[in-house]
């Protein structure tokens, strides 16, 4: 992928459903071509989803960056 950075470890909860065909699509594609794998697969999806909530949310502009990590719990409000 052009313009690839080092990659970090992030832990997040997902649904045991989505989890599951994730790694099914993972382990299918894992030949050639796509040579899928696990981390190829969230990469793209965050990738695309954050596309859709810039054009959606911020008129297609990268959103600000935050001043603090995020914190577990409840969203915070806007």
């Amino acid at each position: 992928m052009a313009g690839e950075t080092a990659k970090v470890r992030a832990t997040l909860y997902l649904s045991a459903e989505v989890l599951e065909q994730a790694r099914d699509a993972a382990v299918h594609l894992a030949g050639y071509p796509a040579r899928m794998t696990l981390t190829k697969l969230a990469e793209h999806a965050l990738r695309a989803e954050l596309a859709r909530l810039r054009d959606r949310y911020n008129a297609g502009k990268e959103f600000p960056r935050r001043d603090e990590d995020l914190r577990g719990g409840r969203p915070i409000a806007a």
